[in-house]
């Protein structure tokens, strides 16, 4: 066993830096490649459970903005940053007909720890298959470990992405999208 210490720790310390809160800040205009990849494409079809084993499919929010928002792991500093500050706009989110799915690659039980002790109040998503992460191609491997990166869809009440947004601030994320939502909606 003391041979495989040191990968274990190290394993451990990319971990953590990766989960960690992100410091660096948010950039609204994104690259011309990133908004390309996505941007006026049609979103991917899913089919997910939530922390409540209730299903979700993109088909069942068609006239509502959807903010899809995938984070690495239930539990880390930066997804418990980020999934508080989506909980206190929710309410804002639904006045301005959005709703928010967030989604990691962990299982229903996990979620399900996570939203208990968050006391989130909007669904968030088991993709431990990664369906929806590979679908996205943001399945991100760290040595035998897989998480989602840090990034999130939204997708317009028609379906179709507007925005992607590869670069996340856990701290004023939620503020930029809803702000972008409220602009879009303007137009």
């Amino acid at each position: 066993m003391h041979i495989l210490q040191p990968f274990f720790l190290s394993l451990v310390t990319v971990c953590s830096t990766f989960l960690s809160v992100s410091t660096h800040a948010e950039n609204p205009l994104l690259s011309a490649a990133d908004q390309k990849q996505w941007v006026g494409k049609p979103a991917p079809a899913f089919k997910l459970q939530d922390q409540n084993n209730k299903w979700h499919e993109l088909s069942q929010y068609k006239g509502k903005w959807l903010v899809l928002y995938f984070y690495p792991k239930d539990d880390s500093p930066g997804c418990t940053q980020e999934a508080n500050q989506f909980k206190s706009l929710y309410p804002q989110f639904l006045k301005n007909n959005a709703v928010v799915l967030g989604v990691s690659l962990d299982d229903v039980a996990s979620h399900q720890k996570f939203s208990q002790k968050l006391g989130l109040n909007f669904p968030i998503l088991a993709d431990n298959d990664h369906q929806l992460a590979n679908q996205f191609g943001i399945v991100r491997n760290l040595g035998i470990i897989k998480i989602a990166k840090r990034e999130t869809f939204l997708i317009d009440p028609s379906g179709t992405v507007v925005y992607h947004y590869s670069s996340v601030n856990t701290q004023t994320h939620a503020t930029q999208v809803l702000s972008d939502i409220q602009k879009i909606s303007k137009k």
